[in-house]
């Protein structure tokens, strides 16, 4: 299988990228975190480079990640490379300044809002690609979500647009607009989505893989006693974890890594075929995009990098 993909816009990338979730750091929010902790923006910055250097060209970000801040970071380290595809999100209002979150808004005056709060941190004047960043928002507002996407194509704010969602009604109600490419969704080993893998392929559109590393359990590094901190999200108690509950790695999920631990292991690091191998498709006709959040490290940028699987339209 080739190593490039041919995207939407005709573009062709390598099937590598880095998601940009960690590096957005902690809000003033106060309340359970939704980020990996704090991240120090000097490390952020030399990985963002490391990313492109080792060739990179796809960038996945959000204006809910640090209420703007991997936006910013992702704009002044990246942006300015002609090749580089930024995917960001939407649907959450945030204050940049006061580093705030704020509440879900899909209003139309709201989508545009937070588009061109993202097209100034990421120093784009059209983005390559928004993703509605609802993930079970009601079917019935996706004619007010997509119509209002769809304008801003045509007023070159936007290149195209899609959905992070994991839910088949959410999936038929977007993938017919115009400029509708893709879908971003928990894809990994323990989580396979069959039935909207099979409707992405079936409907020529990109899939963006969320959590390929199953938020690091994959890696092998966490041990059954391993406690996290508490402004990590994998310590809280969101109904959406599975992988880590209460700060530790699932002990359900372990007994099934090490169930499979010898076909993930490959010359003597440790699941290296879950960061890699085991992520290439099922069948020639599909590649696929999974993004996961980014190392603050560089000399483990790897570890948490994303490779795409995509049919183009």
């Amino acid at each position: 299988m080739s190593t490039q993909i041919k995207l939407w816009n005709g573009r062709t990338v390598p099937r590598v990228g880095l998601g940009c979730w960690a590096i957005g750091g902690t809000t003033a929010n106060e309340g359970p975190s939704t980020s990996y902790g704090k991240a120090d923006d000097a490390q952020s910055r030399a990985a963002l480079r490391a990313g492109y250097e080792m060739g990179a060209r796809v960038f996945d970000t959000a204006a809910a990640y640090g209420a703007g801040h991997s936006e910013m970071l992702v704009g002044e380290e990246i942006s300015h490379h002609d090749d580089a595809i930024i995917i960001t999100k939407f649907g959450v209002e945030v204050d940049f300044e006061a580093n705030l979150k704020g509440a879900v808004n899909v209003t139309p005056e709201g989508i545009r809002g937070i588009v061109d709060g993202s097209r100034s941190r990421l120093k784009r004047d059209c983005l390559d690609l928004v993703l509605l960043h609802v993930n079970d928002m009601d079917p019935a507002l996706a004619p007010q979500v997509f119509d209002t996407l769809e304008a801003m194509v045509g007023e070159n704010k936007i290149g195209a647009y899609g959905w992070s969602t994991d839910f088949m009604p959410q999936a038929r109600a977007g993938a017919d607009y115009p400029h509708f490419v893709a879908f971003e969704n928990d894809y990994n080993v323990f989580t396979p989505a069959a039935d909207l893998m099979g409707f992405a392929q079936d409907r020529g559109l990109i899939s963006i893989s969320r959590l390929p590393l199953a938020m690091g359990l994959l890696t092998g590094k966490y041990l059954p006693d391993a406690q996290l901190n508490s402004d990590d999200v994998r310590a809280q108690s969101h109904d959406w974890l599975r992988f880590f509950k209460d700060g530790k790695p699932s002990a359900d999920y372990l007994n099934r890594l090490a169930d499979i631990r010898d076909l993930l292991q490959s010359g003597g690091a440790p699941c290296r075929r879950a960061r890699w191998a085991g992520f290439w498709p099922p069948r020639p006709s599909r590649c696929r995009s999974p993004a996961s959040a980014m190392r603050r490290r560089c000399a483990t940028i790897s570890e948490r990098s994303k490779k795409a699987r995509c049919r183009p339209k």
